[in-house]
């Protein structure tokens, strides 16, 4: 595919802000639906730029950090975020560091995941906080599928 305009090859910007929106919306229906405390989403697209955060009422007001972390954190190291968890308990020191060097956007537990297209172009990646780690995932994924997306979870 070319940019008409120049003929060069056209440049993915990554997730678009409908479809963050759809991502962002989905998880929060999920959540609410599955009786989830309040959830905090966070949807950036491929260079963790921030595309869209939505937080529920009665989310607590650091969420919105905590999800960026944890969305920013999926991309950081090529891995979905439930990947993170398993490796910082092997490599404590090292994710510590990995932290501090990303400005504290990087946190290794459950609840980021990576967002592709069908096929297979990664867009950006969502970050859900709010209940356990596993349940924001859950939130996550439903969201992304939702959206028509698919999610990321396996390193």
């Amino acid at each position: 595919m070319t940019d008409p305009g120049s003929g060069a090859p056209a440049v993915s910007g990554g997730i678009t802000l409908a479809q963050a929106t759809a991502v962002a919306d989905g998880t929060l229906a999920a959540g609410a639906s599955k009786g989830f405390a309040p959830l905090t989403v966070v949807v950036v697209d491929t260079g963790a730029h921030l595309v869209v955060a939505k937080r529920a009422d009665g989310a607590g007001w650091l969420r919105v950090q905590v999800a960026e972390a944890k969305a920013a954190g999926a991309l950081a190291m090529g891995w979905p975020a439930r990947e993170h968890q398993a490796r910082a308990q092997r490599l404590p020191q090292f994710f510590a560091a990995l932290t501090v060097l990303a400005g504290g956007r990087f946190l290794p537990v459950a609840g980021g995941v990576p967002i592709r297209d069908a096929a297979g172009h990664l867009l950006g990646a969502v970050g859900v906080s709010g209940d356990t780690s596993e349940r924001d995932e859950e939130a996550a994924v439903a969201g992304i599928e939702a959206a028509g997306l698919v999610p990321w979870l396996e390193g």
